[in-house]
């Protein structure tokens, strides 16, 4: 057996034994096995996928697993790239996991059923890129969804009852999102197996060419539609933004990053490596899609106050901007830009590996805040850097990434994706010149919107002057949390400033996707060089030259600050005295000038109510303003259609008037109708 071999099965094991330590132990002792568990599980999955990185394949068919068919499982660097990044998140999120969960017991996320099912949803997300056939895919792929909405439930027993109804419409979301998802999957593959002639990945890659066109077409409708779901892409997001603020911290960074990721990876499987690729109308759409989720995700962070909702919803943009890249290399690909096709699939595929990292620490540091001060809206924070300095710190270095600032490790994939997009205009064709600069253009504003949007989370939160006593009152979280964070934040430094390492690594992906016209670029020590366009980036040198600039800034300025007399007064405050936390920007008096700009997409609901006075109508008591930015989509689109189905329930009550004998006549006139659906059928 082979090193992915060693490690899977290691892998397995440990998920094995921490799901029995968590429903066995007693609170506090469940808590830490069920951490290492979970932490030896992701260990072993970085190592397997890095050995598939390297070069390695493994394969292996388990016939007693899942009669009659089996389980097919294979890694090639594509299913090892997801594999390590799962693993690399897994990791420094169960340590993280063991400290959050630490004085909690009974219900919530240290609950018996919580710490059972981690290492298993854990070992579910490194599983999922390892299938091999429709079977054991869709067997994996539902048992991923079964346990993330497991442990998004974990909190429906503890706390008020508005945050216990909370947590079970982020369920009930969850789970009839999840599967209509898995609907449309089952639905695909199973016409794409049925029509290729075997179930296994093999037989479907042997088969998709003898397809006709509208089958193939169907299929790929089909999948991505699932894929994108998982993904979190709008119009298909609206569990993302109930499900991730309810669910424990921890289980949101790895739902939020290893999870939605997978909605790439079954993207990027089916459409490029077993479909072969396809017609340009299949990437055009895809593309399309990602420039909506990216634009429609970051307006919505921006006009968040829910901390963990601003979050969940950085997310739908950031997985937005990889289906940018994911669409784009299809379309050069059909067009003949087979050097930009990779370039934009590698820049996707480098833009997943740095939003797993830097979006997992935003997640943790959010749990952290949590955890310290029981709140989760930005208006009610303040104060927070110098009650949790080390949690300011990591938060401050997670959102560099995520606004695509450098040094941030977020900054490298969003330049790649560009160079892509940029050089890919040189493909020939109508298509192409037609579409790229407005998805340049959403690249443009979905990066200059990040920014504004990580500027008012962290201002608001850990710079602002505290809104109340749980923001004064706040304390450090404890030293298990802030090692997993550390951990998080070590990764991050290390994808922005050596990302070379992955140069190697991400060409293998792309090439087992099936994008193989030699790699799109090659790595070094300190830097990352694209070989077609004869293009450098090296972020060490420009670490380096930026942290020498602002050593050089601050030493003239301190030597200028002694050669003049200081003297110290009070400021003119004109006459209104010190100001107090009132007088200070929330969060959404921050995001106000955005929401004017954007008032016709977001459509904000505003309500005033004025107060009279008893002693008269002309005299006001209160006034009470309330402007709200609901999504537009979840208004338009699935409000009307959850009112249809649920007059369509209530109509449907008249069917079920008690008799047996009308039941049997309705089963009769059912075997009649497929009975002579079977008849008429060539």
């Amino acid at each position: 057996m082979s090193v992915i071999g060693h490690a899977t099965a290691a892998a397995a094991a440990c998920a094995g034994a921490g799901a029995l330590c968590g429903a066995a132990l007693p609170a506090r002792a469940r808590v830490v096995a069920s951490g290492i568990c979970t932490a030896g599980t992701g260990a072993a999955g970085l190592a397997a996928g890095t050995a598939a990185l390297r070069g390695a394949r493994w394969s292996v068919f388990l016939p007693g697993v899942l009669p009659p068919t089996g389980v097919h499982l294979a890694v090639d660097a594509l299913s090892g790239l997801f594999m390590a990044v799962a693993g690399g998140v897994i990791l420094p999120v169960a340590v993280y996991g063991i400290g959050y969960a630490a004085g909690h017991t009974g219900h919530g996320a240290a609950s018996r059923t919580a710490q059972a099912v981690l290492p298993l949803f854990a070992l579910t997300l490194l599983l999922v890129p390892a299938a091999a056939s429709v079977c054991s895919f869709l067997l994996l792929w539902e048992l991923m969804a079964l346990t993330s909405l497991l442990l998004v439930l974990a909190g429906h027993r503890t706390g008020p009852p508005s945050a216990r109804a909370a947590v079970r419409a982020a369920g009930l979301w969850y789970g009839v999102m999840t599967q209509l998802g898995f609907l449309l999957l089952l639905a695909g593959t199973a016409l794409f197996a049925a029509r290729a002639g075997g179930e296994t990945f093999t037989a479907l890659r042997d088969g998709a060419h003898q397809l006709p066109s509208a089958v193939r077409g169907t299929v790929f409708v089909l999948t991505a539609a699932a894929f994108a779901a998982k993904a979190g892409a709008v119009p298909l997001h609206p569990w993302l933004p109930r499900a991730h603020p309810e669910a424990p911290s921890h289980v949101s960074a790895l739902m939020s990053t290893a999870m939605v990721n997978l909605g790439i990876y079954g993207l990027v499987r089916t459409g490029f490596d077993l479909l072969d690729g396809g017609p340009r109308w299949w990437w055009l759409g895809v593309l399309a899609t990602g420039a909506l989720s990216a634009a429609y995700g970051v307006l919505q962070a921006a006009m968040a106050s829910d901390l963990k909702r601003l979050l969940a919803y950085s997310t739908s943009e950031n997985l937005g901007l990889a289906l940018i890249g994911v669409g784009a290399a299809g379309l050069f690909a059909d067009t003949g830009g087979g050097a930009p096709a990779a370039l934009a699939l590698a820049a996707a595929l480098l833009h997943l590996v740095n939003h797993a990292a830097f979006k997992s620490l935003l997640f943790c540091a959010a749990g952290s805040v949590l955890r310290a001060t029981g709140l989760r809206d930005l208006d009610r924070m303040g104060g927070l850097r110098s009650r949790m300095p080390v949690t300011a710190g990591l938060f401050a270095l997670a959102a560099l990434g995520a606004a695509a600032l450098p040094p941030g490790n977020g900054f490298l994939g969003e330049w790649l994706l560009l160079q892509s997009l940029i050089h890919g205009l040189a493909v020939p064709g109508l298509v192409t010149a037609l579409v790229l600069p407005p998805a340049v253009a959403v690249i443009a504003l979905s990066a200059g919107l990040a920014a504004a949007v990580f500027v008012k989370a962290l201002g608001v939160a850990f710079f602002a002057r505290p809104r109340g006593p749980r923001a004064a009152e706040a304390r450090e979280s404890p030293p298990a949390v802030l090692a997993g964070m550390g951990l998080l934040a070590a990764l991050c430094a290390a994808l922005a400033l050596v990302p070379g390492v992955l140069g190697d690594g991400l060409s293998a992906a792309v090439a087992a996707a099936g994008l193989a016209d030699g790699p799109p670029l090659t790595g070094g020590p300190l830097g990352v060089r694209l070989d077609r366009l004869a293009t450098t980036l090296s972020p060490l040198w420009a670490v380096c030259a930026l942290t020498a600039c602002l050593v050089t800034a601050a030493a003239l300025a301190r030597l200028a600050a002694r050669r003049r007399r200081r003297r110290n007064a009070h400021l003119w405050d004109c006459g209104g005295g010190a100001p107090t936390p009132r007088m200070a920007y929330t969060a959404t008096s921050f995001a106000e000038p955005l929401q004017r700009v954007f008032d016709r997409v977001l459509v904000p609901e505003q309500d005033v109510r004025v107060t009279a006075a008893p002693e008269s109508a002309y005299l006001v008591e209160r006034v009470r303003f309330r402007r709200r930015v609901p999504d537009r989509i979840e208004h338009r689109l699935y409000r009307p259609l959850l009112e249809a189905v649920s007059a369509l329930g209530h109509a449907s009550r008249r069917l079920a008037t008690g008799s047996v004998h009308l039941y049997l006549g309705y089963g009769f006139c059912g075997l009649v109708a497929l009975l002579l659906v079977l008849a008429v059928r060539p």
